[in-house]
């Protein structure tokens, strides 16, 4: 995946498309099935430094600067 087969951007470029399209798929086919919720991921060091010093911390990280 890291070498391109194709000469010329427009070919690359979809070479890049549908290996991204094959890597989600491949992704999506490992997930369990919808009835089972994922276990949850550890806190990271940063998380447990804002909890231990109780600064709340938004669900997404992504809406502070909007």
């Amino acid at each position: 995946m890291r070498r391109c087969r194709y000469r010329g951007q427009e070919k690359a470029h979809v070479q890049h498309v549908l290996t991204a399209i094959a890597v989600n798929i491949e992704r999506l086919s490992s997930l369990p099935p919808t009835g089972e919720v994922p276990t949850p991921r550890q806190p990271t060091a940063f998380q447990h430094y804002l909890d231990q010093h109780k600064i709340p911390r938004p669900k997404s990280w992504r809406k502070l600067g909007s």
